[in-house]
């Protein structure tokens, strides 16, 4: 996906969740980043030809049985590199400094004390003062350890209360450490120190551009299919859209689009992408209508788990069907992101939740996937959604689980919970919309636990279901904080949803965020 006219700086993943967000940071800097683990060689490294390498932060202590580590020859290979928390402490071990468990851990929000001039915080703001305190910036810090001791040639640039060496560097070797978080955003001029490391350091060119994605994706996705027919997994969410646009573009009539009506969609859904992909695009589609199927598969199914692998597999023997009515179909385009990839499981990371289109897919699967998408973040996604051309009504579509309702029921899926769920949540959806809230929310939805309680409606005894309502804000959906709706909001969407939602008498509110939550129930 990367042109060659593109600098790359490379962040080596320790098993952090944020090792994502550094990479986002990075690019919201205008600058390619790329995600490897952190046994990668320097010779395998280097290969990418990085402008620059950010270590991640990472669960373990430096001196752990199990601890991971880092190619030392990486330090000598002239690449400017930025340790942050556990990659500081790992710098500072790994080249003779001292790291040690003080007793004195820090976690959440610091005070940063500057100490000797670096490059990393030139641009601060003067005078340096915050806000007249005695100190320089609120950081956001994770650790039980400590930097003790810098190595040989460090200066220690910043300090807090309980951490003597917040910041370090090398200026002759270009290596850089912080025991704080830039990438938060709960750590003041974060991604200024960011991106004085990518300019000023690193001497990176901002080229990662939305034409440079669309160009080397489409590049991308020409040299892989050549002329072989292709099937796109279209759900009528913005993932799976965008990447069939961008197939389109790269490879035009070769493209076949199948859209699987589960009975597990939003209200409306097969509307909406018959009209966009079928008439606005002229993309070949094919409507397959294949509720009972799914349904079936699902009977007597209450594990999220289980849900989505069957899901997952039922999708594919239904497009390996469609694949045999046409010809040379041998690839499958899905609309797959970083972040599923991520949640899904990693070498260093833990399974979240296995995705339909990552984890759930079946090992005996005929297509080889295309995933033009598949290193993008949500945000860089509806950009290149509206730079090629996708109504907004498409682009700013509210993400949706590719295994749809099933994973908002909890309990048992079955067609009378499915009709139950798809009215509220178009409830939900719709008032959200009236709110002026649309683009203010992530994610905004109903949840249908398969439970019920007693209410009392019309002077009579009720036994019916409750519906919660689940409301976010996030960034990039690796983490998320509960939304602040507005009281009468609640107010309508509960007297709403009791009102004319068959089989409710409960509305409730769920205010978790993420972690310790999912966004998903499921």
């Amino acid at each position: 996906m990367v042109g060659p006219d593109v600098d790359t700086v490379v962040v080596v993943d320790f098993g952090a969740q944020y090792a994502q967000l550094i990479a986002r940071r990075v690019r919201q800097a205008r600058v390619y980043s790329e995600i490897v683990p952190h046994d990668v060689s320097a010779e395998g490294l280097l290969a990418l030809r990085p402008k620059g390498i950010i270590l991640s932060g990472g669960p373990e202590s430096v001196y752990s049985d199990w601890a991971p580590t880092l190619d030392k020859a990486i330090y000598e290979a002239g690449i400017p590199v930025l340790g942050i928390c556990y990659g500081a402490q790992l710098m500072a071990s790994q080249l003779g400094g001292r790291v040690a468990r003080t007793g004195r851990a820090e976690y959440g929000r610091a005070q940063l004390t500057l100490g000797a001039p670096s490059p990393l915080t030139a641009d601060w703001p003067a005078p340096t003062r915050h806000l007249g305190a005695d100190y320089d910036a609120d950081v956001w810090m994770s650790h039980a350890d400590s930097i003790t001791e810098v190595p040989p040639g460090f200066v220690a640039s910043a300090s807090t209360p309980d951490a003597p060496v917040a910041a370090m560097h090398d200026a002759e070797r270009s290596l850089y450490a912080v025991q704080f978080h830039p990438e938060v955003v709960h750590t003041e001029h974060g991604q200024s120190l960011i991106e004085r490391f990518l300019f000023d350091v690193c001497m990176a060119r901002p080229t990662w551009t939305h034409t440079n994605i669309i160009e080397a994706g489409v590049a991308a996705v020409r040299s892989q299919v050549g002329s072989a027919r292709v099937l796109c997994a279209l759900s009528g969410g913005v993932d799976s859209a965008v990447a069939a646009a961008l197939v389109h573009r790269a490879i035009g009539d070769q493209l076949t689009c199948v859209f699987v009506d589960t009975g597990l969609m939003r209200a409306g859904e097969g509307d909406q992408v018959e009209e966009t992909f079928r008439r606005q695009f002229q993309v070949d589609l094919v409507h397959v209508k294949a509720a009972d199927r799914f349904f079936g598969v699902l009977s007597g199914i209450t594990d999220p788990e289980e849900k989505r692998k069957a899901i997952g597999a039922t999708f594919i023997r239904v497009f390996e069907e469609v694949a045999r009515e046409v010809e040379d179909a041998r690839y499958l385009v899905q609309g797959t992101l970083y972040p599923d990839v991520v949640e899904s499981g990693t070498k260093d990371a833990a399974t979240i939740k296995s995705h339909h289109n990552v984890g759930g897919l079946p090992e005996d699967m005929a297509f080889e996937l295309v995933e033009p998408l598949r290193l993008l973040f949500k945000d860089e996604v509806r950009a290149l959604g509206e730079e090629l051309g996708l109504p907004e009504e498409i682009v700013w579509r509210q993400p949706f689980p590719g295994p749809g309702l099933a994973v908002r029921i909890v309990g048992e899926v079955t067609e009378e919970r499915v009709a139950i769920l798809r009215a509220a949540d178009a409830i939900v959806m719709e008032e959200i919309r009236m709110a002026g809230l649309q683009r203010d929310i992530w994610q905004s939805f109903a949840v249908l636990p398969a439970v019920r309680s007693v209410g009392v409606m019309g002077d009579g005894r009720t036994y019916a279901y409750p519906i919660v309502i689940r409301a976010v804000t996030s960034e990039d959906a690796m983490t998320a904080d509960w939304a602040r709706l507005p009281y009468d909001l609640l107010e309508r969407l509960s007297n709403r949803i009791i009102n004319e939602v068959d089989g409710v008498n409960r509305v409730a509110l769920d205010i978790t965020s993420k972690p310790p939550g999912t966004i998903e129930w499921e």
